[in-house]
């Protein structure tokens, strides 16, 4: 299958997701603008938002899918997952095309993927040791998750629900990688030069943050990091504090990300939208 063939088919998906994209086959640098929060200058403990456009080269980005699963033991959280899969499918086409790597991040789910392609290609990785992780600061969370936060009456809360990544998102068997190691990752990192690790999917207050490939993990290891934040999802309940609703949820999470850990950006920049 051709690049050329690659491009325009990426284009055709970036399209129909509501993009306008740059050339997917020389669409040059990825133009992101970061979403960030810094302390108030008049409150501290208020922040304001503020953002930079910054140009990346797509061979040194990658883009970690985390934990978008096949199912959830919370079938609210299952039926978003399924609805953000969707939506991520063109995005990741598109940002393949112009040469962003892309590894798949289903946890607990590398028995799945044995003999794939993708999985077979991140062992062949030399594995490298990453440095010793910085300190940083872990804020609380704004919202209350410690009973899950499942917004619905789980029948089996808790309980692995998950087999393999969603079938809406497609692995590319010459290109893509598979991995559930924050180690294998960085190693990947490293041997491919990429400097920019670009995280999407769920849960934003839960596997987004704390995976070993994920936001906390990798920021600590000194990787530049970057949040979709209208590909992510947060578990939680509205019942609980702060009493708000389920998207509210997610966004109070995502600027909580903003403030204390790495900026966030939106998808279809990714497709070379603006």
């Amino acid at each position: 299958m051709s690049r050329v063939f690659l491009g325009t088919l990426a284009a055709g998906l970036a399209l129909s997701a509501g993009f306008t994209p740059v050339s997917a086959v020389d669409g040059g640098p990825l133009r992101l603008t970061a979403r960030q929060r810094v302390a108030s200058p008049s409150d501290p403990a208020a922040s304001v938002e503020t953002s930079m456009t910054r140009e990346h080269d797509p061979r040194k980005t990658a883009i970690v899918v985390c934990d978008m699963w096949d199912d959830h033991w919370c079938k609210a959280a299952a039926g978003r997952c399924a609805e953000l899969a969707k939506k991520a499918e063109p995005v990741l086409a598109a940002a393949r095309a112009r040469g962003v790597t892309v590894v798949h991040a289903p946890s607990d789910c590398m028995a799945f993927y044995n003999n794939h392609p993708a999985r077979v290609r991140m062992l062949a990785v030399k594995p490298v040791e990453p440095p010793a992780p910085k300190d940083h600061p872990v804020p609380p969370l704004p919202i209350d998750d410690k009973a899950g936060g499942c917004d619905d009456d789980p029948p089996s809360p808790f309980s692995k629900s998950w087999t393999r990544q969603h079938p809406a998102l497609t692995i590319d068997p010459d290109r893509d990688y598979v991995s559930d190691s924050g180690k294998e990752v960085y190693s990947l990192l490293r041997e491919k030069g990429i400097t920019t690790l670009v995280v999407m999917g769920v849960h934003t207050n839960m596997c987004v943050l704390n995976r070993t490939f994920a936001i906390k993990g990798m920021t600590r290891w000194g990787v530049d990091c970057l949040l979709v934040r209208d590909l992510t999802d947060a578990m939680y309940d509205p019942k609980k504090a702060p009493f708000v609703s389920h998207a509210k949820g997610t966004e109070l999470v995502i600027e909580h990300i903003e403030r204390h850990w790495c900026p966030s950006i939106e998808a279809k920049q990714l497709a070379g939208g603006k």
